[in-house]
């Protein structure tokens, strides 16, 4: 700040349609949503299609999804694509439709608040709702073989969606593929960079999984790079900030010594929230 120095955060780009181009968790949350399911099904003992083979027939894994966010929808999309019968859940009403048309079964509770203000993202639920959420999710938890964990709420905890006591009533080989280990973990027993197993279940703590797969998810970063530079530089090279673009405002973090960007203001002045 003393320097004045002026500087953007990527991860603040905004949750619209012009911003889409810019938009690198997006780009990223795709290459750690299509991964997991690969990574689920390399550790998986079940085969994730249905087959009639002349030794019987193998019924599908059943996969469940936590979170329908552009993680959670190209996990959703590469299941269908391998075979399996899938679920997934998400507070946000409007992901119901997105789930339903990949070919998913939507897990749907009442009484979610769904605030347009959130720009796309997830927010805080009351006590009830959760009380809700955690049951219905256990339910459909136990019953599956593959469970990939995205939900995550900006600049916050990530929510606690499964319970070491689900983990212990799973069918043994069962895999868990926690992308929200960085923040805390969706499910209570995951550990950021780390593979346990519990009673049999495998859980896999991994919030970097684009760095996996670095050849494509490099070429998608640069190209959102190159498109946020040439908003901000005019013609000849010069920098050309304009204040009333939602974008250059929303993804500034510093300017002229100090601090531009709200959720970072909440987040070292948490007595001031936004």
């Amino acid at each position: 700040l003393k320097l004045g120095i002026t500087s953007f955060s990527m991860d603040n780009v905004p949750r619209t349609t012009r911003a889409q181009a810019m938009d690198i968790l997006s780009s990223m949350a795709t290459v750690a949503g299509y991964k997991a399911v690969l990574m689920a099904a390399s550790h998986s003992p079940r085969f994730f299609p249905m087959f009639m083979t002349a030794a019987g027939s193998i019924i599908p894994s059943k996969v469940l999804v936590l979170g329908a966010g552009v993680a959670g929808l190209q996990a959703i999309a590469t299941a269908r694509r391998l075979g399996a019968v899938v679920e997934a859940f998400d507070v946000r009403a409007a992901a119901e439709e997105e789930v339903k048309s990949l070919g998913a079964k939507f897990i749907k509770v009442e009484g979610a608040k769904d605030e347009a203000t959130a720009g796309g993202y997830a927010v805080e639920q009351s006590e009830e709702y959760k009380a809700k959420q955690q049951a219905l999710i256990q339910e459909h938890a136990k019953k599956s073989n593959i469970i990939i964990c995205t939900a995550q709420i900006p600049g916050r905890k990530a929510p606690l969606l499964i319970t070491k006591e689900t983990v212990a009533e799973m069918v043994p080989g069962s895999v868990i593929i926690d992308l929200a280990a960085s923040s805390g973990g969706n499910c209570e027993l995951t550990q950021d960079n780390q593979t346990i197993n519990s009673n049999g279940v495998s859980i896999i703590g991994n919030s970097n999984l684009p760095s996996t797969m670095p050849l494509d998810a490099s070429k998608m970063y640069g190209k959102n790079m190159v498109n946020f530079l040439k908003l901000i530089i005019g013609e000849f090279g010069a920098l050309n900030l304009n204040w009333d673009d939602d974008i250059v405002f929303n993804t500034c973090v510093t300017h002229q010594g100090s601090i531009q960007s709200e959720r970072v203001k909440s987040i070292l002045f948490p007595s001031n929230p936004v």
